[in-house]
């Protein structure tokens, strides 16, 4: 019996630019086994589909940003409890990469609570990237936003990934962030990518959004001239004294799963991350994000300011599934070699 006619157009194994809403819609919505087919098919041609990237992320300089975003225990507009900090030392930074290393994790990522970095911070960030770097782990960090001699600088010290996520659409983005336009964290983007440094971009689902926006946000992605090499999706996490609070609402685990597979048929090189939200999945809905296309998370029991499961239960989970931590970065299945 021949196959019906695809009902989304021309081949989602073409790596393309060009994404509708409409088209992406058509194939967010798709029964579920499809949805699974697709994106696991797409995820065997670009990825080793047992490998997991791991990666440890740490708040170097936590609390005080003077940004408002609603759904940030950081910003120094809401009463959340957390405690404006300084720039953590360049030592205590390497010897927390040295026991994420130990721990398993190939990239050590850095995050810190600014609208855009200091010139003076940047030197103690750059002198951080440089010991991450020698130790053998790919390095990212997060500062803000960014002009272009701060990328250069960055550059130089050799940083791999710069995240600056987008958080959601354009047309909820000002429900949840009014000190920033959507165009502000997209011009850093393009200063990252003039700058040669890979991107790490994603977002943030949960804070009172539709399904549309979750769609749009991922369609904005990759429309981009070249898509994130890294996309990192978020469930947001109840944080008390912010203002998303009034309009949270839990994420159904199907619905994030769809996500998944659609972020990984939209941009099938891109490394898509599990990342704030795990400790509230159960491990079968994991699993499914998995085989959506999903490989990369992060590990150790915090992340910024939120919790994350420990490193021996996401080793325990990868092992029930018979998958296993990548050594360095997943595999493209083109470069792996062939049993």
């Amino acid at each position: 019996m021949s196959r019906p006619v695809d009902p989304v157009g021309p081949s989602c194994h073409d790596l393309r630019h060009d994404w509708t809403e409409a088209e992406a819609r058509r194939i967010h919505d798709l029964p579920l086994p499809e949805l699974l087919f697709r994106a696991q098919e797409i995820h065997r041609r670009h990825f080793d589909p047992a490998a997991i990237e791991t990666a440890t992320l740490l708040s170097i300089k936590t609390g005080g940003c003077p940004e408002d975003c609603g759904y940030c225990s950081q910003s120094a507009k809401w009463n959340t409890g957390v405690k404006a900090s300084k720039l953590m030392q360049v030592e205590s930074v390497l010897a927390e990469a040295r026991r994420a290393k130990s721990g398993g994790a190939t990239r050590f990522c850095m995050g810190a609570a600014w609208r855009s970095p200091k010139d003076r911070d940047l030197e103690a960030v750059c002198a951080m990237i440089e010991g991450v770097k020698a130790l053998g782990l790919e390095t990212c960090v997060t500062l803000g936003m960014l002009a272009p001699s701060q990328v250069e600088r960055l550059a130089e010290a050799g940083l791999d990934y710069y995240n600056h996520n987008i958080d959601t659409s354009r047309d909820f983005y000002g429900e949840i962030v009014t000190t920033r336009r959507m165009d502000d964290r997209l011009e850093t983007l393009d200063n990252v990518r003039a700058g040669g440094i890979k991107v790490c971009c994603g977002g943030i689902v949960g804070m009172g959004e539709t399904s549309n926006d979750r769609i749009s946000m991922l369609v904005t992605l990759a429309t981009l001239e070249r898509h994130p090499e890294s996309v990192p999706l978020n469930m947001w996490q109840p944080i008390s004294g912010t203002p998303v609070m009034a309009t949270a609402e839990s994420v159904d685990p199907i619905a994030f799963v769809r996500l998944v597979a659609l972020a990984r048929i939209l941009m099938p090189q891109s490394v898509v991350r599990l990342s704030a939200g795990r400790s509230a999945m159960s491990d079968e809905a994991q699993a499914l994000c998995f085989i959506a296309g999903a490989n990369s998370i992060f590990t150790g029991n915090v992340l910024l300011t939120t919790g994350n499961p420990d490193r021996d239960k996401d080793s325990l989970l990868l092992e029930r599934l018979g998958m296993r931590a990548a050594p360095l970065a997943p595999h493209r299945s083109d470069q792996a070699p062939t049993a």
